[in-house]
């Protein structure tokens, strides 16, 4: 079976709505809870519902929907950081793609400290290295055998609470998140931050 999908054009224009202002940016973003409930349960007006219909059979709709509804609810709009928080190389000139990362991208990746990167090749060495290094804690300066370097593991490298020997709730940032801390201060520190994303 096929899972093929067509796209059908029509010659049809909608007009531009008066109510809100489009937008537009990256299929991919972190959203605070405080922003995903207003999405679901839109207090205020029903401009999430709104929003919905009218991008319905938008070709990448993601990529509109939710930047549109954060840009034109007041309450949300400090709150806008252009960032996608991912690491991602271009070639020169641009294209469409982005290039595929490879084992020796590892350094740039790790330095842009986002917590999320693009594109990996499937089965490429650089996956290994993630794993190793970053995901397993196996890296320089690390425990061996831990999953995410945080409070539950410990020292033996046994994830478990109570093999550790502290409490379920507890977690201690790692590397990564200390990395993420800085892109983040940067982002908000940023002129274009500071001066309003939603313009």
């Amino acid at each position: 079976m096929s899972t093929k999908q067509d796209i059908i054009t029509v010659t049809q224009r909608r007009e531009l709505p008066t109510a809100f202002k489009l937008y537009t940016g990256s299929a991919w973003m972190a959203l605070t809870r405080d922003f995903v409930e207003y999405l679901l349960l839109g207090w205020e007006s029903n401009l999430p519902r709104t929003l919905l219909m009218y991008y319905t059979n938008f070709v990448s709709s993601p990529e509109f929907y939710f930047q549109t509804l954060l840009c034109n609810t007041p309450r949300f709009v400090p709150t806008v950081a252009n960032h996608d928080l991912h690491h991602i190389q271009w070639g020169k000139p641009a294209g469409q793609h982005p290039l595929n990362l490879r084992l020796a991208d590892k350094g740039r990746m790790v330095s842009s400290n986002a917590p999320f990167a693009r594109k990996i090749g499937r089965d490429d060495p650089l996956l290994d290295a993630i794993d190793a290094e970053l995901l397993l804690g196996r890296g320089k300066n690390a425990t061996a055998g831990m999953f995410v370097p945080g409070g539950w593991c410990g020292q033996s490298g046994n994830c478990s609470a109570a093999a550790a020997g502290v409490d379920d709730w507890v977690l201690r940032p790692g590397p990564g998140a200390e990395r993420l801390g800085r892109l983040m201060d940067r982002i908000v520190r940023s002129e274009a931050f500071v001066n309003d994303q939603c313009k």
